[in-house]
C-alpha cells in the first residue's frame, strides 16, 4: 500500500480551509444585501418582529435623536441658542423630540408608523379591494435603493424619495450579521449629495 506523501496529506485540509474562507467572505460581502432585503420584506409584510432582527434599535434611536436635536438648534439659530430662555426652550423641545424618536424607533413604533401608512393610503383612496391579500399597497421605502460599501464593516444604502431628496441608511456588521444603525434623514448636512 502506498504511503501518502507529506504534500498530499496537507492538501485536502488546506483546500477545505481555503474554501471555508471564501464562503465566509462571500457571506460577509452579501450581508448588506441580505439585510436590506430582510428590512424591505419586513416592511412590506408589516412584521415588526422580523424588522427587529435587522435593526439595532438602541443605536438607531441615539443617532436619530442626535440628528433631530442638531436640526432644531440649527433651525433656531445662534441667537436663540445663546439666549438663556432660548437655550431652555431648545432643551425642552429637544427632550420632547428625543422622546418622540425613542417611541418611533422601536419595533412597536415602526409597527404604528406602518399602520399610519395603511391609514394614509386608505384616506388617499388607494385601497386594492378586499379580495387582495393587502387592503392597501405596502410600504416600499427601499424600492430603488443603491448600496455601497464604506469599509469591510460598514455599508450605506441611498434611498431616493423625490428628486434631490435622499436619505442614507447606514448598515454595520455585527459579527456575521449586518444591522441598520443609522438613518441620515433627507436634507441632513451629513448625508452625501445625490449622485
Amino acid at each position: 500500500m502506498p504511503v501518502p506523501s507529506r504534500k498530499s496529506r496537507w492538501r485536502l485540509p488546506l483546500v477545505g480551509a481555503g474554501l471555508l474562507l471564501v464562503l465566509l467572505a462571500a457571506w460577509i460581502a452579501a450581508g448588506p444585501w441580505l439585510a436590506v432585503r430582510g428590512i424591505a420584506d419586513a416592511l412590506e409584510r408589516r412584521d415588526s418582529t422580523a424588522l427587529a432582527r435587522h435593526v439595532d434599535f438602541p443605536r438607531l434611536q441615539a443617532n436619530l435623536r442626535a440628528q433631530v436635536q442638531d436640526r432644531m438648534v440649527r433651525a433656531a439659530g445662534a441667537d436663540v441658542a445663546s439666549h438663556p430662555l432660548g437655550a431652555l426652550a431648545l432643551a425642552a423641545a429637544g427632550s420632547v423630540a428625543g422622546a418622540g424618536v425613542e417611541l418611533a424607533a422601536t419595533p412597536q413604533g415602526v409597527a404604528a408608523l406602518l399602520q399610519g401608512h395603511v391609514l394614509w393610503q386608505r384616506v388617499r383612496g388607494r385601497d386594492r379591494g378586499s379580495s387582495e391579500g393587502w387592503s392597501v399597497e405596502p410600504a416600499r421605502p427601499l424600492r430603488d435603493a443603491r448600496l455601497s460599501y464604506e469599509s469591510l464593516s460598514r455599508a450605506t444604502v441611498t434611498v431616493q424619495h423625490a428628486p434631490g431628496n435622499t436619505s442614507v441608511w447606514v448598515l454595520q456588521r455585527q459579527g456575521l450579521h449586518w444591522r441598520l444603525v443609522d438613518v441620515r434623514l433627507p436634507g441632513d448636512p451629513a448625508a452625501p449629495p445625490p449622485a
